[in-house]
């Protein structure tokens, strides 16, 4: 909080602002404006909200603090920029940017906000450092309902891919480095977002439909019809990465594509060992790189469904009940501030303190709980909560063993 404290025009803020975020990570079970004041000890929720929505501070800012705070203490030469949108459901018409609409996160159509985000993904650990809203034609089309949400009557519709683009040299204009993106169908169809990759010399890994034309020596293809042409001595069994059951095996086969643009072009398929399920990826590299390598890009794909899932039940990010932007703004990077703590924390005890073999390392919901119950708010003795967190762990311990005996 101290790293952000100069951000604030005056003290009352700073103090309720730092009471919000230890309110977002408390466990309270429905967090907003009204169960966090209740929580932090105050009469009414109208200084919460007169923080949301008009007390003197920049987010935006802030939301900068914390990507430098990520990448200081998760640095990782190997890390990768992760790009995913999820859904925030919602009720009624006047929150901004809401719409009925197709979100994964409901899996079907429901009322809701949308919204993009920039994850950095490395060994030591992952977490948020970007934001942009979606903001649909049906509101972009009305300035006076722009108006009211706080938005700019001049805000034009901005595609996911396009958003993406935003957060991504946003990040590397500030001088950071990353040497691989990665993101789902959405992104990898996208060829604006591929092209301004390839002109930033950042290599990607995107996932694009089987139905996507590839061009290779031999003519045009879907990609579906071109894996059919794959030998079979050609596919490899590599790991994606440890997943909570172990190691992600798949077979991975890779086709040389012919583009005029510069560097190395090519298609990835995976190939799950159980259902022959494929998966499509088009990747590029100016600098050689092992098919390891490459896999382990694409695998770094699913930490985003770790930080999303992390973010709204450790951090409250879609609990908000608010229908301004600047209030959104605010709250959503109040919520990447306090998960990226938590992912801090996470990475220097496992740097720092060796775990014992009968425990996991601590998680990420470990350190939520004793957070809140030891230092923030003892309900019960340091004993008591260290022995329940003992447990735990041994618990999981033992479940994991188990997964990978029955893997083996």
């Amino acid at each position: 909080m101290s790293q952000i404290a100069g951000w604030f025009a005056r003290v009352e803020p700073r103090l309720r602002a730092k009471r919000l975020v230890l309110g977002l990570l408390s466990d309270l079970p429905r967090k907003n404006c009204w169960t966090i004041a209740e929580w932090a000890g105050e009469a009414t929720p109208h200084c919460m909200q007169h923080l949301l929505c008009r007390a003197a501070w920049d987010a935006e800012a802030i939301r900068d603090d914390v990507r430098e705070y990520v990448v200081e203490h998760l640095h990782d030469e190997a890390a990768v920029l992760v790009v995913d949108e999820t859904g925030d459901v919602k009720n009624g018409t006047r929150a901004v940017g809401v719409q009925r609409r197709y979100t994964g996160t409901a899996g079907r159509i429901e009322n809701s906000q949308i919204a993009v985000y920039l994850v950095y993904a490395g060994e030591r650990g992952h977490a948020a450092v970007d934001r942009e809203l979606c903001i649909p034609r049906s509101w972009t089309c009305d300035p006076d309902r722009c108006r009211a949400a706080g938005l700019s009557e001049d805000t034009v519709f901005a595609t996911k891919p396009e958003l993406a683009r935003v957060m991504i040299e946003r990040f590397l204009d500030t001088g950071h480095r990353v040497g691989w993106v990665t993101g789902d169908e959405v992104y990898g169809g996208n060829p604006k977002l591929r092209s301004a990759l390839e002109k930033r010399g950042i290599g990607y890994v995107l996932a694009v439909a089987c139905s996507a034309q590839m061009t290779t020596g031999a003519g045009t293809f879907r990609a579906d019809a071109l894996v059919k042409k794959v030998p079979k001595r050609a596919w490899q069994k590599l790991s994606a990465g440890r997943g909570a059951k172990g190691q992600r095996f798949y077979d991975w086969a890779v086709i040389d594509l012919a583009e005029a643009a510069p560097g190395h072009h090519q298609l990835l398929v995976s190939r799950n060992h159980t259902t022959g399920e494929l998966a499509y990826y088009r990747r590029h590299f100016t600098t050689s790189a092992s098919l390891a390598t490459l896999v382990k890009v694409a695998g770094s794909r699913w930490r985003v469904e770790e930080t999303f899932p992390s973010e709204k039940g450790l951090a409250g990010l879609d609990e908000h009940q608010v229908r301004r932007y600047l209030s959104w703004a605010r709250w959503v990077t109040l919520a990447m501030l306090a998960h990226a703590f938590l992912a801090v924390v996470r990475a220097d005890e496992h740097a720092h303190r060796p775990t014992p073999a009968n425990l996991i390392p601590l998680t990420c919901n470990e350190i939520q709980r004793l957070f809140i119950s030891v230092v923030v708010r003892p309900a019960h003795g340091p004993a008591h909560r260290l022995s329940w967190s003992a447990w735990r762990r041994s618990h999981q311990a033992r479940s994991r063993a188990s997964h990978y005996r029955r893997q083996a």
